[in-house]
């Protein structure tokens, strides 16, 4: 499987990816390092605690991981957490939609670490 394919098959934006790192071989290391730093799972973690403070952290974080990498669709559902818990901003969403929306990004990064793992088997 290429690049340009794994990018393909997790619903990312391989030319998005391309402008922000440059050349493949950059964009390679990195991909394949999202499984690894536990951006997400930071995230999802902080969301089993609903602390407002840890769960706009990793938001914020996962969100700029995911989108340098061209991960559109996880950048964007973290944006709307990171957004729901900066400090300042008034709460939108109750803690129950809070909680389906970080299943759904769980989801999302589920498919999109599979797909690596497809990538990195070649």
């Amino acid at each position: 499987m290429t690049l340009q394919e794994l990018y393909q098959n997790i619903d990312g934006d391989y030319d998005q990816a391309l402008r922000v790192l440059r050349m493949d071989k950059l964009l390679d290391k990195h991909i394949r390092k999202l499984t690894k730093n536990g951006v997400i799972t930071q995230l999802l973690a902080a969301g089993e605690t609903m602390d407002p403070t840890a769960l706009f952290e990793a938001a914020h974080a996962a969100k700029g991981v995911c989108a340098n990498l061209g991960l559109v669709k996880l950048s964007e559902a973290a944006s709307e957490i990171a957004e729901e818990f900066r400090p300042g901003n008034p709460r939108r969403f109750t803690d129950a939609e809070v909680k389906e929306k970080l299943a759904a990004i769980g989801a999302l990064y589920n498919k999109t670490a599979e797909g690596i793992q497809r990538y990195e088997e070649g």
